[in-house]
């Protein structure tokens, strides 16, 4: 049985570049690991829902979400802030 979110990523090693594989059946998960993806930096291959790759706008989507979440994150620890002002203030996903 196929994972709903299949998450393709690649650490930044230059050519040799391993292409590793992160399956969920949570959208809360797949975010999650969205995130995971964004703040170290690692190179996003591909998304795909159910075995499907995510159309351009969807993809975008689900990945301005965990940069939403992960910029939220920042402001919060750096400002000393809790998540509800920090989105009064700055309107990231909380």
């Amino acid at each position: 049985m196929l994972a709903k979110y299949h998450i393709e990523y690649a650490m930044n090693l230059g050519r040799n570049a391993h292409v590793n594989h992160h399956q969920t059946d949570d959208p809360v998960a797949a975010e999650e690991f969205l995130v995971h993806v964004l703040e170290h930096g690692y190179r996003l291959q591909a998304i795909r829902h159910e075995g499907v790759d995510l159309t351009p706008p969807a993809f975008d989507k689900l990945v301005k979400t965990a940069a939403g979440i992960l910029a939220s994150r920042h402001l919060c620890v750096s400002l000393g802030i809790k998540p509800e002002e920090e989105h009064f203030r700055f309107g990231f996903t909380a």
